[in-house]
């Protein structure tokens, strides 16, 4: 049987139009638009058609009924600026996600969920210090955010989506957090999309649709105060002279260097007249686009485990592809920039149990 949802979403994965998918496979609009709503069943050689014109296995379109995120269930940043074809392009995305993590959860056991609703708390940063201490970090820098949010059983994917206008975007699922992150962006970029999307998980999960400039102003705030506590902040930087001296400093929260000078700005450390001197030196060299200084992007525990131990499998990420019945590229790019070079190991296990998956923090 034909599932007339994939069709819909490998076409939105593609960022086709139904009239431009329809002159591909050389069909009128009305049937693609019928096909997507299953009035109609394709014949077999449109959906020959439709594989090549989609890149998409043949099996994919017979597949089961899947889960779908939604707009108005998730979290975006840069809503305003998206156009739809990219918004629809990121969920088709997240669907997949869902698809892989399902294949995942039924192989492994994966960390389980601890992230704690503090949406009735209205003070943002105040939220920020309650989960540090929930989790006890206490006052010291993360590490690895990636590596903490799996451990607090957050699934996090990747998006190859190259494009400024979608930055990272979040959502629940049957009681497991998803964030899905865009590694075309800085690594210090990315760490702060990570607490961002964080502070939707935990500050908007039950408020509706978590969006709106209230809701990201919020986020900021969180993720501000939560990558660079106030104690830690003004313990290690008594005062602040030159952007040279704030380059050095943001090494220790691996945070931007505008990120650094707006918290110093928020927790009173420095004035208003220095803060605008730093951003406009900021941008005069380039530093709002290429970072100084800049460091690594931080990679995935759990995907780098769970590839090991598949490995020692003979599984390959084709084969994960191939069961899926997805392109190969569309898997890797869930995971691009997370799982780092993966090889299998030295000690080819047999009949060994299901894995399980710890993380520690750090």
């Amino acid at each position: 049987m034909f599932n007339h949802r994939r069709l819909s979403l490998a076409r939105r994965r593609r960022r086709l139009t139904g009239k431009r998918l329809a002159e591909l496979v050389g069909v009128t609009p009305a049937t693609i638009t019928r096909l997507e709503k299953g009035h109609n069943e394709p014949e077999p050689e449109t959906v020959d058609a439709l594989t090549k014109a989609l890149d998409f296995p043949k099996e994919f379109f017979a597949g089961d009924d899947f889960d779908e995120l939604t707009k108005e269930a998730t979290s975006f940043r840069g809503l305003t600026s998206m156009t739809a074809k990219e918004r629809e392009a990121a969920l088709a995305a997240g669907a997949l996600a869902y698809m892989l993590a399902d294949w995942v959860t039924d192989r492994f056991n994966l960390p389980d969920t601890d992230i704690i609703y503090l949406g009735y708390e209205a003070d943002p940063p105040r939220a920020a210090r309650i989960l540090r201490e929930h989790w006890g970090l206490g006052e010291q820098p993360v590490g690895n955010m990636v590596k903490l949010l799996e451990s607090k059983g957050a699934r996090v994917f990747s998006l190859t989506e190259n494009t400024k206008t979608v930055d990272a975007f979040s959502c629940w699922r049957d009681d497991v957090p998803y964030i899905f992150l865009n590694t075309f962006k800085s690594a210090e970029h990315s760490r702060f999309d990570a607490a961002h999307e964080l502070a939707h998980l935990v500050l908007h999960r039950h408020g509706g649709p978590h969006q709106g400039r209230e809701a990201e102003r919020e986020a900021n705030s969180f993720a501000s105060s939560f990558l660079m506590p106030k104690a830690d902040v003004l313990a290690k930087i008594p005062y602040i002279t030159s952007l040279k001296q704030l380059i050095q400093a943001k090494k220790r929260w691996r945070v931007s260097v505008a990120a650094l000078a707006y918290r110093l700005h928020k927790i009173g450390l420095i004035t208003d007249w220095q803060y605008r001197s730093l951003c406009i030196q900021i941008n005069k060299r380039g530093y709002h686009k290429n970072e100084p200084e800049c460091i690594q992007h931080e990679e995935s525990v759990v995907w780098k485990k769970v590839f090991s131990e598949l490995w020692a499998e003979r599984i390959t990420k084709k084969n994960i592809a191939d069961d899926l019945h997805i392109p190969t590229d569309e898997l890797e790019g869930l995971i691009f920039g997370l799982a780092g070079p993966t090889s299998p190991p030295s000690d080819l296990r047999e009949g060994h149990e299901k894995p399980v998956l710890r993380l520690v923090k750090k």
